[in-house]
């Protein structure tokens, strides 16, 4: 019976090699069915890379406004009383306070 085989195992071992690769260029990470999910994942880490770009130049700015050859006396002002807690008698303040979580 072995003899009777022998001849086609090279034919079964390439058609499953074919069939292998066949399916992973398909379904694979970078498969022909998965582009879809692939420019969704694109157009949502460009908007997020949109989004820290203009994070980071409005940091650049305040931080440019906050340096010694050139102080900004609103923002220098601005900073201390958010980080010391303070308010000038003319602002407004206006408390929020935080509902307390129903322990269950």
């Amino acid at each position: 019976m072995l003899a009777r085989v022998r001849p086609y195992l090279p034919t079964a071992f390439f058609a499953f090699m074919i069939v292998y690769f066949a399916f992973h260029a398909l379904t694979g990470d970078k498969g022909l069915l998965t582009e879809k999910s692939r420019e969704t994942t694109l157009a949502a880490r460009q908007a997020e890379l949109t989004r820290l770009q203009a994070e980071r130049r409005d940091l650049e700015a305040r931080v440019r406004l906050l340096r010694d050859d050139h102080l900004s006396r609103d923002l220098l002002e601005e900073r201390a009383r958010v980080l010391l807690g303070f308010a000038d008698p003319r602002d407004y303040v206006i408390r929020v306070h935080k509902r307390q979580q129903a322990r269950s």
